[in-house]
């Protein structure tokens, strides 16, 4: 009997080292190519935007994520002409309307919305004359998960959000909103914080998330510091790609995690071939300073980094203008990009 039991300990060990992760620390400094980049403006048939923190594009459809709108959070227009469409995800307390707006995802044919305030997701679907967008389906999420933030989908069935409680990196959610399981530690030195500040490390770690299903990679870049995280999920290894600036800097307080350092990426986009992030690197001092100075430094980052899928260093492209979000076609060669410092926020880059 003990033999069996042993034997079954064994297995059990097996089985548990097997599944688990396989953290690899990549540490960078540069980049063995750099590129600098000039911008054209996209001229637009009307004025929209307050502030356009993120682009989609697919097929002949572009779509902006307007961060405070004053009346919609989401504008879609024509592209490549940028014609505009119409304007959806109305601000307001009703029941179809929005509290606030995170992030947007294609899927097929349909786009998938969050609002972190709601703890929703909704499904919209463009109506046969191909001019508007309607809700198709609303997605209440479990009460356990803690103001998501950022999401993608990661089959017709299952959905991966951030973890901001601390214990975990990612939880996987259902269709219906309900938590299947967690996955992933946050990958950070200060075993203070692991240990007793969780909820504000797990804040000052706040990450922007993209998945390819075709090749099974999910990245994390955090906002503050400069960490990019690789996790294939088809062979479960876990590369930890650090820049010159170390991982994110904070301080508690009042259960907070207040920052201190810098701030790091702005979006994320997993290829096929390969990861792009926008790097901002400016120093929280830096932008308090130039604020008082009444000469604020521009919002978003001038640089995107890019990566191999397996975390190695390939390209730094050093842009003309600082963006917030960007939505690239690798075949073609484009990044669409929004610029919320200027009055013609939408820019294209040819790469």
């Amino acid at each position: 009997m003990k033999n069996v039991i042993n034997i079954l300990l064994v297995a059990f060990l097996f089985v548990a080292c097997a599944s688990a992760p396989e953290e690899r620390i990549k540490p960078y400094s540069d980049f063995p190519e750099v590129k600098e980049l000039v911008a054209r403006s996209v001229p637009l048939d009307t004025a929209l935007f307050r502030y356009p923190y993120r682009i989609c594009v697919q097929g002949d459809k572009a779509v902006v994520l307007d961060l405070h709108g004053t009346d919609h959070f989401f504008h879609a227009f024509r592209y490549p002409g940028f014609c505009y469409l119409s304007s959806f995800g109305k601000r307001g307390d009703a029941p179809e309307e929005m509290f606030s707006a995170e992030n947007i995802q294609w899927n097929g044919d349909f786009l998938w919305v969050l609002d972190s305030n709601k703890s929703e997701l909704t499904r919209l679907g463009f109506a046969s004359s191909g001019d508007s967008l309607l809700r198709q389906e609303a997605v209440k999420l479990d009460e356990e998960l803690l103001r998501s933030l950022d999401f993608v989908q990661y089959d017709d069935t299952t959905f991966i959000i951030p973890d901001y409680s601390g214990d975990s990196r990612f939880c996987f959610v259902n269709r219906q909103g309900k938590l299947l399981r967690k996955m992933g530690t946050i990958p950070t030195v200060n075993e203070e914080a692991l240990q007793n500040a969780r909820p504000a490390l797990a804040q000052a770690w706040r990450s922007f998330i993209d998945y390819n299903p075709r090749n099974g990679v999910l990245a994390a870049a955090t906002q503050l510091g400069e960490v990019l995280e690789i996790y294939n999920l088809k062979d479960s290894t876990h590369v930890v790609c650090t820049g010159p600036n170390g991982e994110p800097e904070f301080k508690v307080s009042q259960g907070y995690g207040i920052p201190t350092g810098i701030m790091g990426f702005n979006d994320i986009q997993v290829t096929d071939r390969a990861i792009y992030v926008i790097f901002q690197g400016h120093k929280f001092k830096d932008i308090m300073q130039s604020t008082k100075r009444g000469t604020p430094l521009p919002d978003g980052g001038q640089y995107i980094y890019v990566f191999s899928l397996k975390g190695e260093p390939l390209r730094k492209y050093v842009l003309d203008h600082s963006i917030c979000g960007f939505s690239l076609n690798e075949k073609e060669g484009i990044i669409m990009a929004t610029d919320v410092n200027r009055d013609d926020p939408i820019v294209e880059y040819h790469i």
